[in-house]
C-alpha cells in the first residue's frame, strides 16, 4: 500500500482483515502510527524512500497506490523498472490516476474496459472509482458536504470560508483568482492566498 492517508489505511484495513500480509509505505510517520493502530497492528508500516517503494514493490502481489497531493499531479513514485520486477500475473490499482497517477505505466481505464496488461502486471486505473458503487458513494458525498452546504445556505459563500478553516483550506478559486498553490503552479497561473481573495 503506498500511501497511508484515508484511501490507504481503509484499504490496509480490508485487506489484514481477510488475511494478506500488508505493507503501507507513507512518508508521514504519524500517518504510519495511525495505519498501524486502525488495522490493529496487523500491518508493517515502512517509511517511504525511492528503495523501500522498489523492495515492496518486487515483493507484492498486489500494489494500490493512493498517492495524492491535494491539487496537484500525483508524484510518480514507481517506475516502469519496479513494474518490471513483479511477478507476471501481479495487480497495480492506481487510485491516484484521476491527477495522473503514481504509477508510471499507469494510464486512464473506464468501468467498461477496466484494466489492462502492462509489463506482464495486471493494471487496474478506473477513473472516478466510486461511480461502481453509485447509490453508496452518492450517500457518503452527500453526508460529507451536507453541513457545508447548510454553512454556505446560512451564512452566504464568504462568509461560510471566513468562518470555517477547512472550508477555506479546499478553496480553488474565488472571484477570478487560484487560490489553491498547487493548481496555480499546474497551470501556470497567479496565486493569491484565499484569505486574501476572500476579503
Amino acid at each position: 500500500m503506498l500511501g497511508a492517508g484515508v484511501a490507504g489505511r481503509n484499504a490496509a484495513r480490508i485487506a489484514a482483515r481477510i488475511g494478506a500480509n500488508v505493507t503501507i509505505l507513507d512518508v508521514n510517520p504519524e500517518k504510519l502510527v495511525l495505519a498501524d493502530g486502525e488495522c490493529g497492528g496487523k500491518v508493517r508500516t515502512i517509511r517511504s524512500t525511492p528503495g523501500a517503494v522498489a523492495d515492496a514493490v518486487r515483493e507484492t502481489d498486489l500494489l494500490v497506490s493512493t498517492v495524492l497531493v491535494a491539487g496537484e499531479r500525483a508524484p510518480r513514485l514507481v517506475t516502469r523498472e519496479m513494474i518490471r520486477s513483479m511477478r507476471p500475473g501481479a495487480v497495480v490499482v492506481d487510485v491516484a490516476i484521476d491527477q495522473g497517477g503514481a504509477i508510471e505505466t499507469s494510464r486512464p481505464t473506464t468501468h467498461a474496459a477496466p484494466f489492462y496488461i502492462e509489463e506482464r502486471v495486471v493494471h487496474y486505473c478506473v477513473a472516478n472509482m466510486p461511480a461502481a458503487v453509485p447509490r453508496t458513494s452518492t450517500q457518503g458525498l452527500v453526508t460529507a458536504s451536507l453541513p457545508y452546504l447548510l454553512s454556505f445556505a446560512r451564512q452566504g459563500v464568504a462568509g461560510a470560508l471566513r468562518s470555517d478553516e477547512g472550508l477555506l483550506g479546499g478553496l480553488n478559486t474565488y472571484g477570478g483568482h487560484v487560490t489553491c498553490a498547487g493548481v496555480a503552479k499546474a497551470f501556470g497561473k497567479p496565486f493569491l492566498p484565499p484569505r486574501e481573495a476572500i476579503k
